[in-house]
């Protein structure tokens, strides 16, 4: 039996504390210049097609990074790629065509589109938004599946904060504080966090099936990861209606990369990432001109590099040096976007907005030339919220988007453009029922990498790739039906065109007669349902659950499977208020139908078996505003993959201290 290594009771951490600073604090509250909806009032939204996850909730459920967090949600799972990334999957929609924003800022990488979730901590955030098919067309171009948003935190009081300290087995330390506050008219915001691990406990019954075995032990090898994360945000509000803010995130990570132990016999890397870094400065401006009209603007630059060797075999002693390794990424970014919002028209909130953007990807090797890209993407955007009774409305938007490539590494450079958007009605059952129905068009520019990557040799790349297109459609309800109870249901169907998938071509630039190329040839269509519950049962016990059945279907050949999401999701927590000062909570994660790439040409892909995790977590709250947690993941050391060849973590003991003021 596998045992917990703790060597310092938690507890002995926060004696020192003194009971003025354990007065009650509440929430953290939202940073309402980080929304894109300018009419939005702080905590909410105009548009269904958003769900909101609190700082609260995520703390509730011990989730570290944004992958694990968001994955509570109705429509979303995670999946891990032999990268050793996260990667969210949003009704089957992926991380490209998902952007991830940070107060309305994006935070995407340039050269690929994709984000490592798992490098992302929640320790200073007030909320995630995360929005599906029908989101504000105010969010700027790419959102082909959606946007997600994560929302830093906005003092309220002359000085709050928070601490938190956790240990896990595998090695696993974090360490988070947050401080804030407001004097007069102006107000700071500061965080920074530690999260890191040596490795991972393996499950019960692991086999690594290499025939030269690396993981033969009870903890997974080369898994460590390390992530470091510092915030500031200033801020000035002289009036009532007018607010200014400079922020700053910065963060630093490394990681390993697990090796493949499944029984393919083909893709197995010893890869290492020594940094993996991002930072962020951006400026918001709110200003109200006059009694009807308000002018909101972002300005921001945004850096991303990271490091990847790669290795000649497990023991990580011999280092590869050739025209691939070491690879080095250094991406910038600088944009800004302006958008005006006025009232000024009876029963109409009327929102326009425009946006720029700038990407420059640089690519080096020791061994080969310096590749530099810069593409530029601009888009307008107008939304209006018509209201056409007291219980209902229509949203109404249109934009249109363009890309150029200004600087190209050997190949042409090009530009194209799209034409988004929405339509969406809300009616009012009650104060607290709604039900929606919307359709929308959206677009996603191919990234750099879609364009222009010869993938190590064997891909011709295709400068004149046009941007792939999705129709969705969504009807749903929410609300308070019962007593204690909110519940939220939706039908989607999305159709997606100009699916850009890999073509074989005649040529002999790859050293044969053929070549792998990008193309729009792919057609798919995903469908679903999804279902979201909280409910009370008296004062002591709540419930909240999400389910996801969601079939994805490859339009253009149907012997061919869309990869990495599951048929089905269901994810519920149960807590017990046991006692003043003891609450109990129990998690279960299941999912079925998961297909995913499978390293042998004759059979490409793998379904994986599904799988139900459970967890538990006991609290205890000596007084207000302090609390100690002792918890298990997967008490049942279940073995479960969500990439073939990757196990996840088996049994995992954690404590964690946490300290609001």
């Amino acid at each position: 039996m596998r045992t917990c290594r703790f060597v310092l009771p938690l507890s002995a951490l926060l004696l020192p504390l003194s009971a003025h600073a354990l007065e009650a604090a509440a929430p953290p509250p939202v940073f309402t210049l980080g929304t894109v909806d300018v009419h939005a009032t702080r905590g909410t939204s105009a548009t269904v097609a958003e769900r909101r996850l609190d700082a609260e909730r995520i703390q509730q459920l011990d989730r570290n990074t944004v992958g694990e967090a968001v994955s509570v949600l109705p429509g979303v799972s995670l999946a891990r790629n032999s990268r050793n990334e996260d990667m969210v999957y949003l009704r089957g929609f992926d991380a490209r065509q998902v952007p991830v924003f940070l107060d309305g800022i994006p935070l995407y990488v340039p050269y690929d589109g994709y984000v490592d979730f798992g490098r992302f901590t929640t320790f200073d955030l007030a909320e995630i938004q995360v929005a599906s098919g029908g989101a504000s067309l105010l969010y700027g171009p790419n959102i082909l599946g959606g946007a997600i948003n994560l929302v830093s935190r906005r003092p309220d009081r002359p000085f709050e904060g928070d601490v938190r300290l956790g240990i896990a087995d595998g090695g696993e330390r974090k360490a988070a504080f947050n401080l804030g506050g407001r004097q007069g008219d102006w107000y700071y915001q500061l965080g920074a966090s530690i999260l890191k691990a040596d490795e991972f406990p393996l499950p019960d019954g692991f086999v690594d099936y290499k025939r030269v075995p690396t993981d033969t032990g009870s903890e997974r090898q080369n898994a460590q990861r390390e992530d470091r994360r510092l915030s500031f945000k200033l801020g000035y509000t002289p009036r009532e209606g007018d607010e200014y803010a400079i922020g700053y995130a910065r963060q630093d990570g490394e990681k390993g990369n697990p090796v493949y132990t499944g029984t393919a016999r083909s893709g197995i890397r010893y890869w290492r990432w020594p940094w993996w870094d991002k930072d962020s400065l951006y400026f918001i401006g709110n200003t109200a001109l006059g009694e009807h009209t308000t002018l909101r603007t972002r300005v921001y630059r945004d850096t991303y590099g990271n490091g990847l060797d790669a290795y000649t075999d497990g023991t990580y002693q011999v280092a590869m040096d050739n025209a691939s390794f070491p690879s080095i990424y250094d991406d910038r970014t600088v944009g800004g976007s302006v958008t005006l919002a006025t009232t000024v028209l009876p029963r109409q909130e009327l929102q326009l907005a425009v946006h720029y953007k700038e990407d420059k990807h640089s690519e080096s090797n020791p061994h080969s030339p310096t590749k530099e890209y810069r593409d530029v993407t601009t888009s307008v955007a107008i939304e209006d919220r018509i209201a056409l009774t007291d219980t209902s409305h229509l949203r109404v938007g249109i934009g249109h988007d363009r890309r150029e490539a200004k600087r190209v590494y050997f190949w042409p450079t090009g530009s194209t453009d799209a034409t988004n958007g929405v339509v969406e009605y809300v009616q009012q059952m009650a104060p607290d029922q709604q039900w929606y129905a919307s359709v929308a068009r959206r677009t996603r520019f191919p990234t750099i990498k879609d364009r222009y990557s010869a993938r190590m040799g064997a891909a011709l790349p295709n400068p004149d790739l046009a941007p792939e297109h999705a129709t969705h459609f969504e009807l749903g309800l929410r609300g308070r039906w019962w007593e204690g109870g909110q519940l939220q249901a939706a039908l989607f169907q999305s159709r997606i065109d100009d699916l850009i998938q890999t073509a074989i071509v005649a040529s002999t630039d790859c050293g044969g007669s053929t070549c792998n190329q990008a193309q729009n040839i792919g057609k798919a269509r995903h469908q679903g349902v999804e279902l979201g519950l909280q409910q009370r049962f008296g004062d002591d016990w709540n419930l909240q659950g999400s389910y996801t059945w969601l079939r994805r279907t490859n339009l253009q050949n149907r012997d061919v499977a869309l990869l990495d999401s599951p048929r089905q999701r269901l994810f519920m927590a149960v807590g017990w208020q046991m006692l003043p000062q003891v609450k109990l909570q129990a998690t279960v994660e299941a999912e079925q139908g998961r297909k995913v790439s499978y390293a042998d040409t004759a059979r490409p892909v793998r379904a994986l078996p599904g799988y139900g995790i459970v967890g538990l977590k006991a609290s205890w709250a000596p007084r207000d505003a302090l609390d100690f947690d002792v918890g298990v993941r997967n008490i049942g050391d279940k073995w479960y993959e969500l990439a073939d060849g990757y196990p996840m973590p088996g049994r995992t003991w954690f404590a964690n201290a946490n300290w609001r003021f």
